[in-house]
């Protein structure tokens, strides 16, 4: 089988005497950082409907996998088929209304039994069971938020509608506009933070994800730019060669013809 030979790869790559030199110093620490670069590549090519590199990023996620599970592995803890099994378990334990008899109606009603199943799960174990307890540091921000304020939602902590979080943001910017006028760098920082958890919790009243929205945004605000400096280098010329009128202009050129 495929996995039976990547596993065999990743035991050659580690052995001892005749690996890679690079693939015998890592550990869990050091490869952490390229397995979240991975999931990163992966949301990307996802994000550009793109099945071929969706099927590379999958593989080189899998493929960390599997590294990080050789090292524990090397160091008797567990092994590949361990984490498979791991995650097995869960998902059959988490889903009884697939592996059991429980009846679940919509998926709104499995998300909060999934939420409940992870606090049982943690209370089992001795671990924290506040709401918020549980929400990973390592998350990006946006993410983070979001996930924070549906938690604080499963306890009925929450905005009725998207309305009444437009207006949470609105009086986040006015106070941001008074730190701004006040000159209080610190006050300003604050603000803009709590400026962006709402617009996080905005994004989730709507159905966003908010690191997506975000990533789209990035690409059309280059996509846009790129295409204004095409433009200009037509004339011979640089944007930093433009004055702001005819920036705007080029701008709204921009955003014509690239979308």
């Amino acid at each position: 089988m495929a996995i039976e030979r990547l596993l065999e790869i990743m035991k050659a790559l580690r052995d001892p005497e005749r690996g890679c030199p690079w693939d015998r110093e890592q550990t869990w620490a050091t490869i952490a950082p390229h397995t979240i670069e991975e999931a990163y590549e992966l949301a990307d090519a996802i994000e550009r409907v793109d099945a071929g590199h969706v099927r590379d990023e999958l593989g080189d996620l899998l493929f960390q996998v599997v590294f990080q599970a050789r090292i524990a592995e090397e160091q008797g803890l567990f092994d590949f088929d361990a984490v498979a099994a791991a995650i097995s378990d869960k998902l059959e334990r988490r889903h009884p209304h697939v592996f059991g008899t429980a009846i679940v109606r919509s998926a709104a009603e499995q998300t909060a039994a999934w939420e409940e199943h992870k606090a049982a799960e943690r209370r089992a174990a001795g671990g924290p069971v506040g709401a918020l307890d549980g929400v990973a540091l390592g998350l990006p921000a946006l993410t983070r938020a979001a996930k924070l304020g549906r938690r604080a939602a499963g306890v009925r902590f929450d905005w009725s509608r998207p309305a009444d979080v437009l207006g949470k943001i609105e009086e986040e910017c006015a106070e941001l506009e008074g730190a701004l006028a006040a000159g209080h760098h610190a006050a300003v920082e604050e603000e803009l933070g709590d400026l962006l958890f709402s617009v996080a919790q905005l994004a989730r009243h709507v159905g966003a994800d908010p690191e997506a929205a975000l990533r789209r945004a990035n690409a059309k605000f280059e996509r846009r730019f790129r295409h204004m400096e095409t433009l200009l280098a037509e004339q011979g010329r640089s944007v930093g060669e433009a004055g702001p009128d005819e920036l705007e202009a080029l701008w709204a050129r921009a955003k014509q013809e690239s979308g």
